[in-house]
């Protein structure tokens, strides 16, 4: 596989290095992490939410946390003391997880629950005023609509 170098691109730009951080990051393969499974949904016009299956673990064994545009869900077991017997066949799986997800700027984390198994997280993006779209309204200039009346009379 190709890697592109963007470090000539460093030189010539600021604040953009967050995007390149994200390009390079891209380009190397996940190394094929499917556990624990997932859904990201659209739940409103700036809400989401993210959905992981984590069957086996409690409240207390999950910790999430949300830092410069990442959030960062892990998962640990505590050592049981219930695995005194011997087990035949071990088929649910008792290891540590970390899933990474990279969040867009203005989206904030406004909870998480633990229900059936699935561990719900609730995303909502609040784009600040300032930075919304506003119509401006164009408005005649009084001085101009004085002289087209000056010239045609």
């Amino acid at each position: 596989m190709r890697h592109v170098d963007f470090s000539p691109l460093y030189r010539s730009t600021v604040g953009f290095d967050r995007l390149f951080t994200m390009l390079d990051s891209l380009a190397q393969p996940d190394q094929g992490q499917t556990y624990p499974p997932y859904n990201i949904e659209r739940t409103g016009d700036n809400a989401y939410r993210i959905t992981m299956a984590v069957a086996g673990f409690s409240e207390d064994e999950l910790s999430i946390e949300a830092r410069e545009h990442t959030l960062t869900v892990k998962g640990e077991k505590a050592d049981d003391a219930s695995d005194a017997g011997e087990f035949l066949y071990r088929g649910i799986a008792k290891r540590a997880f970390e899933r990474r997800f990279q969040l867009a700027d203005h989206v904030e984390v406004r909870g998480a629950s633990l229900k059936n198994g699935l561990l719900h997280i609730d995303l909502l993006r609040e784009i600040p005023e300032t930075m919304k779209p506003r119509r401006i309204s164009i408005q005649a200039s009084p001085t101009s609509a004085k002289q087209i009346e000056a010239q045609t009379a």
